[in-house]
């Protein structure tokens, strides 16, 4: 029994000494009172907290797409709208200052016949032709009356914008191509002859090269299975080289301008042209940046060399026209600057800074020994040089791109692949040859045919009294300037 008690007072005491250190412990959580918890191991996700870590992720995936998207949705819309801008009011002032005072209104009304024309055009057929199905010549009718161009995107185009923002941004690009071809017609085309030549160049000349070169399959795509893989940023071959050959063929085919060239005809107000240069720089950026179709490092490229290119050219322009006259002129410095904007056109996506100050400086020169010289030797009276400027520029433009076009910049045929000379690859000058060669032949026979079917139908040209009367008051019963009130 002594012992007993000696027993039940130490148990006592031990259970009295444990309470406070029991007090001390905190309560087991939901968390840690697991099995994995207490053995020490790593915990089990169950399948309801997989689901939910799932579900944001998948949510943050859908917000950062949508960002991106709207992101360069943005900037695509701006860019149609500078391109839209390049026509009227850019090339409308352009063209509209370097004729004489009779023609201003008939010059400017063709590029403003065309903003809607071409649109209406786009619009039922123009759309699918130039991009839908995946012919090597031309598209197919699948996209005609825009069926199916909707909010989705086309991932073979434009994976991340809508397709409706891709096709009204290709339109703008349709609707300058034919107006350029009017500075070689200028003062003597009627403008029902316009209005129907022009609309069948559109579909017949203008559509397939952009099919062959843009589109999905077509003969000379450098990224979607073309057999020419040409290189094309935004339209060396497609838009400068079609229009600039055709506004040659038409020179010819429509004859010199009354008087010209033993009456002076100069331009009636070079302000308006100064102007409309100006707003052609500023166009450009969403002609030649608006095709990478994305907010991305490669429209800054693109944006970067479409400045310094032009900045060269309107440079080189000028000490050419200043060595030769010894003056440099406004009109030289404006047509210089325009001549780089065309020549940059199809390198602009795949060339860096100086690449781009070498392309301008060099079709500065080129251009300007088109125009004073070229033109005069061979008599051909192109009004405002649409040939010695587009044509011109536009082929030294695309051959160059096969010299300068590096993967650094554009990696457009796959990660590590090179891209033109510069990379070691040379045979991509033979892709741009090939390239420039037929925007040349589809461009001279196509314009040949249209002159001649159009001339049939409507005629061409203006009769003489009309012409020296002036096409404001002949064509369309109104003139730019009333003096009298």
């Amino acid at each position: 029994m002594k012992h007993l008690g000696w027993n039940c007072c130490l148990l006592g005491t031990m259970v009295l000494a444990a309470i406070p250190l029991l007090a001390q412990q905190p309560l087991p959580s939901a968390a840690n009172s697991s099995p994995a918890a207490t053995s020490g191991t790593t915990p089990v996700a169950t399948p309801e907290s997989s689901k939910a870590v799932g579900d944001k992720l998948s949510q943050l995936d859908q917000r950062v797409t949508a960002a991106q998207s709207a992101g360069d949705n943005a900037w695509m819309l701006v860019s149609a709208a500078l391109v839209l801008m390049m026509t009227g009011p850019g090339l409308a002032l352009f063209y509209g200052g370097l004729v004489r005072r009779k023609n201003t209104l008939a010059i400017m009304m063709q590029s403003f016949l065309l903003m809607a024309l071409i649109s209406v055009l786009w619009a039922l057929v123009g759309y699918s032709l130039c991009f839908g199905g995946n012919g090597q010549v031309i598209g197919g009718f699948e996209h005609a009356f825009l069926r199916g161009v909707g909010a989705d995107p086309n991932p073979d185009y434009a994976g991340t914008i809508p397709q409706a923002t891709f096709m009204i941004y290709q339109l703008m690009f349709a609707i300058i191509t034919p107006a350029l071809i009017t500075g070689a017609t200028a003062e003597r085309m009627k403008f029902s002859g316009t209005v129907l030549f022009l609309t069948l160049w559109f579909l017949v000349v203008y559509a397939p090269l952009a099919h062959m070169v843009w589109g999905k399959g077509g003969f000379l795509n450098a990224s979607l299975g073309g057999k020419f893989p040409t290189l094309d940023f935004a339209g060396g071959t497609v838009v400068h080289i079609s229009s600039g050959v055709s506004a040659l063929v038409c020179a010819l085919y429509l004859g010199k301008r009354t008087g010209y060239p033993k009456q002076p005809m100069p331009p009636h107000s070079l302000v308006l042209s100064f102007i409309g240069a100006c707003l052609l720089w500023v166009g450009w950026f969403g002609f030649n940046a608006g095709s990478a179709l994305a907010a991305s490092s490669l429209a800054t490229s693109a944006f970067v060399a479409t400045h310094f290119a032009t900045a060269a050219a309107a440079i080189s322009w000028s000490i050419a026209e200043w060595i030769k006259n010894g003056r440099a002129s406004a009109l030289g410095a404006i047509s210089g600057a325009v001549a780089g904007l065309v020549a940059i056109t199809p390198a602009a996506g795949f060339v860096g800074p100086m690449p781009a100050l070498a392309i301008g400086f060099v079709a500065g020169l080129v251009c300007y020994w088109m125009v004073t010289k070229v033109k005069s030797i061979f008599g051909y009276d192109d009004a405002l040089d649409a040939f010695g400027v587009h044509g011109a520029g536009g082929t030294i433009g695309a051959l160059l791109t096969g010299v300068f076009a590096q993967q650094v910049i554009n990696p457009i045929f796959g990660a590590g692949k090179p891209v033109g000379g510069m990379d070691g690859h040379w045979g991509q000058l033979g892709n741009q040859l090939v390239g420039v060669l037929m925007a040349w032949g589809f461009a001279l026979v196509g314009t040949i045919v249209l002159l001649k079917i159009t001339d049939m139908i409507t005629g061409v040209r203006v009769t003489e009294p009309e012409e020296i009367e002036g096409l404001d008051i002949t064509q369309h019963g109104e003139e730019a300037y009333n003096l009298e009130s």
